[in-house]
C-alpha cells in the first residue's frame, strides 16, 4: 500500500490512509468478506462500452459503476456533463453497490485511475475513507496475468450511510466573485495541455481556460506504465505548480469534474491538503457566454 503523509483537513486526519493498493496486494485480499471491488470502466464516446468491457473481464467479484448512470447526475442547462448526483440517489447506488460502513473499497478502470478518481471522491464526499485506487488500473493487473471473471458478479445489498463532508466543493459563484481571475482559489485544471491552451477541444463547444487557472495534466503524476510515481516526484511536481506551503487552501478541475479527482489523489499523495473540487469545471464554466476564457495564440 502506497500511504500519504500526514495532513490535516477538513477534520478528518489523513495519516495511514491507503490511497492506492497494489495488484499484488490487492489479490491477496480478493474473497475477504469487508473487501468491495469497484470497475468504473467507461467511454465517453460509446457510452456501452464501460459495461461491455466489464462482463467480457473484470476482476474477480468486482462489481460495475457507469458514470452516467451511478456516478452523475443528470445535466441541466446550467450544469456542467456531470453533475453531482443527489445524495439519496447515491446513497443507493453505494448501498446496492454492497458498500456498509466497514467495508474496504478498492476501484479501478483501464485509464489508470482516471475515471475511477471519481468514484474515489464521491465515497470520501459522502464520509467514507476506507476507498483505495488501484495502482497501475486493469493493465496492471493483466500485465501480472491474474485472473479475470465474466459476466456479472453477484452482491449482497448493503446499508450505505451518507456522512457527507462539508466545504469539499467548490461552486461557479465563488469562481465568478473572485472578478476577472481565479488565481487566488489556486484552481488547477487536469485536462491536457493543448485544451487547457485553446489549441483543441475535441469535447466541449468553447476551448480555453478559467482566467487564473493553473495547469497539470493528470498523466504528469504517472509512470510510463500507468503506475503513480514515487511521493517525492509527486512532491517537486506540485511544488512547481502550487509552491513550498502544502497547507495552503488549493483547489481542482477538468472538463466536467471526473478527471479532477485524479489531481484530488495526487496532491493527497504528495502530502498537500485536500482540495476542493470544482464539479461543474469547464464544461459548467462555458454555459454562461458572459464569462471569460483565456485562450493562447498557437
Amino acid at each position: 500500500m502506497y500511504k500519504a503523509n500526514v495532513v490535516r483537513d477538513m477534520g478528518i486526519a489523513l495519516a495511514d490512509q491507503n490511497l492506492l493498493i497494489s495488484a499484488e496486494r490487492l489479490k491477496a485480499r480478493l474473497g475477504q468478506p469487508d473487501l468491495r471491488v469497484i470497475d468504473c470502466r467507461f467511454d465517453l464516446a460509446q457510452a456501452d462500452a464501460g459495461r461491455n468491457s466489464y462482463l467480457e473481464g473484470h476482476i474477480p467479484s468486482a462489481v460495475y459503476a457507469d458514470l452516467d448512470k451511478d456516478l452523475a447526475g443528470q445535466p441541466e442547462p446550467e450544469t456542467g456533463r456531470h453533475p453531482l448526483p443527489s445524495i439519496s440517489a447515491l446513497t443507493a447506488t453505494f448501498s446496492g453497490l454492497g458498500i456498509a460502513s466497514n467495508t474496504e473499497v478498492v476501484v479501478y478502470d483501464d485509464r489508470s485511475g482516471a475515471l475511477a478518481a471519481r468514484t474515489w471522491w464521491l465515497l470520501r464526499w459522502l464520509g467514507h475513507t476506507k476507498t483505495s485506487l488501484l495502482d497501475g488500473g486493469l493493465a496492471r493487473w493483466n500485465q501480472l496475468a491474474y485472473p479475470l471473471d465474466k459476466g456479472d458478479s453477484a452482491v449482497t445489498k448493503a446499508n450505505f450511510i451518507a456522512r457527507k463532508r462539508s466545504g469539499m466543493v467548490l461552486e461557479t459563484e465563488e469562481i465568478v466573485a473572485n472578478g476577472n481571475s481565479c488565481e487566488a482559489l489556486r484552481l488547477v485544471d487536469a485536462r491536457d495541455a493543448i485544451r487547457f491552451r485553446g489549441e483543441a477541444e475535441p469535447i466541449d463547444s468553447v476551448a480555453g481556460h478559467i482566467p487564473g487557472a493553473l495547469n497539470m495534466p493528470l498523466d504528469t503524476s504517472l509512470n510510463d506504465d500507468g503506475t503513480w510515481k514515487r511521493q517525492e516526484q509527486l512532491q517537486v511536481l506540485w511544488q512547481t505548480v502550487l509552491g513550498e506551503d502544502e497547507n495552503q487552501a488549493w483547489s481542482v478541475m477538468c472538463g466536467s469534474g471526473v478527471t479532477a479527482c485524479h489531481l484530488a489523489i495526487s496532491g493527497l499523495l504528495a502530502g498537500r491538503s485536500e482540495p476542493r473540487l470544482y464539479v461543474g469545471s469547464w464544461s459548467e464554466w462555458i454555459r454562461d457566454p458572459g464569462r471569460q476564457v483565456v485562450t493562447f495564440e498557437p
